[in-house]
């Protein structure tokens, strides 16, 4: 196939199918991982109490048992998709704090909590409920009454719960896949090589597992360069050959050595993760030797997992919660803007290749070298126009800062820059870069300057998720 410039490249590739349900959610985000040989995770455990048994609202002759049955018939389905998570319960309660004490006496062995309204004057029991401590989902149809009205007064007090107001069941949906990622990172562990780099809170070990829950596993570089050198080589060659060169459109400057010897540190730190049970793994060695690390990092990213360049793990943190809740790599980038254009331009030289997740397609790609060293092996990756994304950065561990923006083409600078580059128009280019990295403290460029993109508009949804982990949300722009 001949090379496509930027310009006439569109990249009309569909979504993955299978990848994700409708809003963007995760279809058992660590599949492909798990096939690749990750250890698997357990389920996450969801108990589901049905609140209320009749009233004035919905209606004095309100069959509360069949509405359950209608509620546990779509959740059984809904388990099913997910492939991840199992809900377990299922009681039908009045609405009585006796019964909502009996009820939150159970959830103990739980991970996270749904509670599904079904009559007026549940207030009470609901917050009974809520109190026992876990991720809560709320789920209220209209004319169940008008106990909604109270959760956001929780939510302002810091109670972690999220509130569906729909006739739509795939709500229901959409709240499962949410209440995962608290649960989903208590059980990360992320190799960290070399030290991390960030805002301080989130370079610190113990603040991190305290916070938001992932455990630190430092490992030394001469540990991976052992690793490295370790990898058969004829194991390296077929990987090159069969992932990188062989599904290629061209190989532009990097020598087939160079990319074998990338593949092989990508086995090398394979090894390494499933022996330490890692989900993730950042190194602020990742531009040394004896190899980079950007082919290394996009089939990670391509797996489900999440590999991170220059040591960021602020960035490591925000693509694991996009990861679990949304099934999507993140594309670590350094922006800048073109006013001219009210766009951002996100350039890099780290690029997944599937970025709709790790069952879609994988994007059209060049092998190149690394631009600022014009060496090792790097990717030119070509995203999709016209492609709707989020671009977030979780700082100091306590707020996510966040945009969407739209892909409107693949940008024209081949001759200078990062080697995978894309200009996304934004709602005011000319206000976010004058008030760019405001929230975040310091000077270091890194951390000010990083963000991650994300295929999808995830704006709500992470709204949401910000309650469940007790983060806050700063729009930029």
């Amino acid at each position: 196939m001949g090379e496509l410039s930027r310009r006439e490249f569109l990249g009309t590739a569909a979504a993955a199918g299978g990848a994700l349900l409708a809003g963007g959610l995760a279809v058992r985000p660590l599949a492909a991982a798990e096939e690749a040989g990750w250890p698997k995770l357990p389920p996450v455990k969801i108990h589901v109490v049905y609140v209320g048994t009749g009233g004035a609202w919905p209606t004095p002759t309100f069959d509360a048992p069949a509405e359950v049955a209608k509620f546990k018939s779509y959740l059984a389905g809904v388990q099913e998709r997910l492939g991840d998570v199992q809900f377990v319960g299922g009681e039908l309660i009045a609405n009585t704090l006796p019964a909502a004490a009996e009820a939150a006496a159970k959830l103990k062995d739980a991970d996270a909590v749904m509670l599904v309204h079904l009559s007026f004057g549940s207030s009470e029991p609901l917050l009974k409920l809520v109190d026992a401590g876990l991720p809560t989902a709320i789920f209220s149809q209209p004319f169940s009454g008008h106990d909604w009205m109270y959760v956001p007064r929780w939510q302002k007090a810091g109670k972690r719960v999220i509130l569906s107001t729909s006739s739509d069941y795939a709500e229901l949906e959409r709240a499962a896949a949410l209440l995962r990622v608290p649960v989903r990172m208590r059980q990360s562990r992320i190799l960290v090589v070399g030290g991390a780099r960030g805002t301080a809170p989130a370079c610190s070990a113990e603040q991190v597992r305290q916070r938001l829950g992932p455990e630190f596993v430092p490992i030394r570089q001469e540990q991976v360069a052992a690793a490295h050198k370790a990898v058969d080589p004829k194991a390296a060659q077929a990987e090159a050959e069969q992932y990188w060169i062989g599904q290629a459109k061209r190989i532009v400057e990097p020598s087939r050595a160079d990319i074998i010897n990338s593949a092989r540190m990508y086995l090398a730190i394979r090894d390494i993760m499933i022996k330490e049970r890692a989900q993730a793994i950042t190194s602020s060695h990742c531009m040394g030797e004896p190899a980079k690390g950007c082919l290394t990092f996009s089939k990670l990213n391509d797996l489900g997992l999440v590999g991170a360049c220059e040591g960021d793990m602020d960035s490591t943190l925000t693509m694991l919660i996009f990861a679990y809740a949304f099934g999507v790599p993140g594309f670590i980038s350094d922006p800048l803007f073109d006013t001219s254009k009210n766009a951002v331009i996100h350039a890099h030289c780290t690029s997944t290749t599937k970025l709709d997740g790790p069952h879609g397609e994988r994007a059209p790609f060049l092998i190149r070298t690394q631009c600022d060293s014009n060496q090792g092996v790097s990717l030119e990756v070509q995203m999709r126009v016209g492609q709707e994304i989020t671009c977030a950065k979780l700082i100091d561990l306590d707020t996510m800062l966040i945009s969407t923006g739209k892909i409107i083409e693949l940008t024209d600078f081949h001759d200078r820059g990062c080697r995978t580059q894309i200009t996304t128009e934004v709602a005011d280019a000319r206000r976010m870069a004058q008030n760019w990295a405001a929230a975040i403290p310091g000077s270091d460029m890194m951390t000010l300057l990083h963000r991650v993109v994300f295929y999808g508009n995830h704006l709500q949804s992470m709204k949401d998720l910000a309650i469940l982990m007790g983060l806050k949300v700063v729009e930029e722009g």
